[in-house]
């Protein structure tokens, strides 16, 4: 190839790049040696002469930027100090980090734990995005196979794309059969809104109290998570909010007799306000379990008649399944599943952990509405959604999770977690409920038990203090209160055990310093005098596999906090 001459569009260095691979010197197996080489001459891959880049932050034309040798054999091109201060200039700044006081610099994952640039150890109890666990060998060797073959859009014949739509509905009820693929949950929830308005031409939604389904504009409309935080007057007229089946917090409470149907009724009384507006109804929209509403589960029967009453005014029942699907649940592939078998949604939509990280999401529905969507005579047509590379990923995903019984692991280790947790609740008077289904947990944080009242800043003051033990929670809900357990699927229950147990000594040290007791017989109304941090917005299944304790019974948008965050008046040592 020596004496051959570059084609058109080929540059000489390109070439050159070309024969060292084919040398063996530059291949990406076994081509260790080529890479060192390539450095020496300022090649530095990627089409980028590294050479010929002016270090701007050290005025000095001409010079490679430095490394710095990390943990791992990895390279740190920038100091945290350094990197921290590129973002805040060149990334917007409602683009939030975690920990915003001392944001971490996660340079590696492996598994259920992520490494910073030191080597630290992260035990992550939050990322319901790396589904399998991160960088999971078997998937990532499926994305670069396919890759190193083809990557298309779906304009174009391949396999990939009808077998993973098989495989996909192959875990849904029958009638949800045909698929579209897109790139996010944002995505997948704004086609299923199109979806919903084109079956009957309706146009306006009914959504819960608290809801979240993305940040694109037709979704932060019916978002109340979001936009109530622009004010009392931001809320659509097509837009109507439905209370959250919340049996702690809500309206209807555990001792209610039928918290579903009474949760239901208010959403029928919409729906007859609404005709009576001459509006009509195209959706009812829910997360199967809500997140950021704060670990919500409805009580079992609430979609069905919820769905009922929708479906006679010609709306459809849409379930977002992009934080809680694909087995978190544990004895159901989707948490929709959970209110029973005689319960069908008309589109589910999924996102996060289908691709394990990598940005893919789709919405599934029935023929019939399909059809009805086809009949616009508008091509629907996404240039990334379902493409080879990110078909291969899902398929490779779906394969983990049945292959290493990530279901099976959610039941087990999700019911040991909960057990552990409901110790706590006996103990520490802070704890006032505990909810959860598989690897899907909330603890809600109070400083009355009696009156519920919402301990925000203790919650705050917690999640700081685990991240000091290498442990990464969050705190959500409308309160910023209740503590998220959505780990990896491959949590084990020795990290089970170490994050309550972390817990129990950090709750242990709060209490004491504010003057709480602990016991099951001492009163639980002391108020912690611990100021709420001034950045918390303040808001204006009872089945085998489902747990609801307190008593009687019971996308990343969450766990950052502003920079100032209050602690307890009296100082907690640790």
């Amino acid at each position: 190839m020596g004496g051959e001459q570059p084609a058109p569009g080929v540059s000489s260095r390109r070439l050159a790049l070309q024969e060292e691979e084919q040398s063996g010197e530059g291949g990406m197996e076994g081509g260790h040696g080529g890479r060192e080489r390539r450095r020496e001459k300022g090649w530095e891959g990627g089409g980028v002469w590294r050479g010929r880049l002016r270090d701007k932050r050290r005025g000095a034309p001409g010079l490679p930027v430095a490394r710095r040798a990390m943990p791992g054999g990895m390279e740190e091109r920038y100091s945290k100090a350094e990197t921290l201060a590129l973002r805040r200039k060149h990334i917007g700044p409602s683009c939030k980090v975690f920990f915003a006081k001392d944001p971490l610099k996660i340079v590696r994952a492996q598994g259920q734990y992520m490494f910073d640039e030191t080597g630290e150890k992260y035990l992550d109890c939050i990322n319901n995005v790396a589904h399998v666990g991160h960088s999971h060998p078997y998937v990532t060797k499926a994305a670069t196979k396919q890759m190193e073959l083809l990557n298309t859009n779906s304009r174009f014949l391949h396999d990939n794309l009808v077998q993973y739509a098989q495989r996909l509905t192959a875990t849904l009820p029958e009638k949800l059969s045909v698929c579209y693929f897109v790139n996010s949950g944002s995505e997948a929830n704004d086609l299923a809104l199109r979806l919903a308005r084109q079956y009957h031409g309706h146009q306006d939604v009914i959504t819960l109290e608290n809801a979240y389904h993305g940040h694109v504009t037709s979704l932060i409309d019916i978002s109340p998570y979001k936009f109530n935080q622009l004010g009392k007057d931001s809320k659509k007229e097509f837009v109507h909010v439905a209370p959250s089946p919340d049996i702690y917090r809500g309206k209807y409470r555990e001792d209610h007799p039928d918290p579903a149907s009474a949760y239901a009724e208010e959403v029928k009384k919409i729906i007859e306000e609404t005709q009576q507006n001459g509006r009509k109804i195209a959706a009812f929209i829910a997360e199967s379990m809500q997140s950021c509403g704060g670990q919500v589960i409805p009580p079992v029967g609430y979609f069905q008649k919820v769905a009922e009453y929708v479906r006679a005014v010609g709306g459809v029942f849409i379930a977002d399944e992009v934080q809680v699907g694909f087995g978190r649940v544990g004895k159901h592939f989707w948490a929709f599943q959970l209110q029973g078998e005689d319960f069908v949604p008309d589109i589910v939509t999924m996102g996060k952990p289908i691709g394990n990280g990598h940005p893919m999401s789709c919405v599934v529905t029935t023929r019939e509405i399909a059809e009805k969507f086809g009949a616009s005579g508008l091509e629907y047509f996404n240039t990334f959604g379902g493409n080879p590379v990110s078909c291969a990923i899902g398929l490779a995903v779906l394969e983990v999770i049945e292959k290493e019984d990530l279901q099976g692991n959610a039941t087990r280790v999700g019911s040991y977690l909960l057990e552990l947790l409901v110790e706590q609740k006996k103990k520490h008077p802070l704890v006032g409920d505990i909810r959860g289904v598989g690897l899907f947990v909330g603890v809600d944080l109070v400083k009355d038990q009696q009156k519920r009242t919402p301990a925000t800043a203790e919650a705050l003051h917690l999640i700081y203090k685990l991240k000091e033990q290498k442990i990464l929670l969050s705190a959500d809900g409308p309160y910023r209160n209740i503590l998220k357990f959505k780990p990896p699927m491959c949590f084990t229950m020795e990290d089970a055990k170490h994050v309550v147990e972390t817990i129990d000594v950090l709750l242990t040290e709060i209490e004491e310093a504010t003057g709480m007791k602990t016991g099951n017989d001492v009163p639980t109304n002391a108020q912690c005098k611990i100021k709420a941090n001034e950045g918390s917005p303040q808001p204006e299944s009872a089945n085998e596999s489902t747990s609801h304790l307190n008593g009687a019974a019971c996308r990343q948008e969450n766990g950052f906090y502003p920079e100032k965050h209050s602690v307890p008046s009296k100082t907690i040592r640790t």
